[in-house]
């Protein structure tokens, strides 16, 4: 389990990096942030825009014990799920945390 765990970690990690470096808007800074020993992940936006301070989570992602990813918030219009699949996790190993249990059923996604 602690190997498909790193490699997860490394997928996200990656991803949110790519993501944080593809967004451009002046004032704004995207920062990963990672808690490698709990296995959170979240990208978020912090900044003055327009004379509005800025400070939201833009993705979430925990891998829990068990190895799944459970994506928390996904804040854009990224389908991140669809992504990861592409990057060769199963579909089986994503849960969509923020849907309640009774709709994950129908995502095509892990129940939990």
């Amino acid at each position: 389990m602690d190997k498909k765990i790193k490699k997860y970690q490394h997928l996200l990690e990656s991803f949110l990096q790519e993501e944080a470096s593809s967004k451009m808007i002046p004032g704004i800074e995207f920062q990963v942030i990672t808690d490698t020993l709990h296995h959170h992940y979240q990208l978020i936006e912090t900044g003055w825009y327009e004379k509005q301070f800025i400070h939201s989570v833009l993705f979430h992602f925990h891998i829990k014990p068990n190895g799944k990813i459970w994506l928390l918030a996904n804040n854009t219009d990224v389908l991140i799920a669809e992504e990861l699949v592409k990057k060769g996790v199963p579909a089986g190993d994503i849960v969509i945390g923020f849907h309640p249990e009774h709709v994950r059923g129908s995502t095509g996604f892990a129940v939990a």
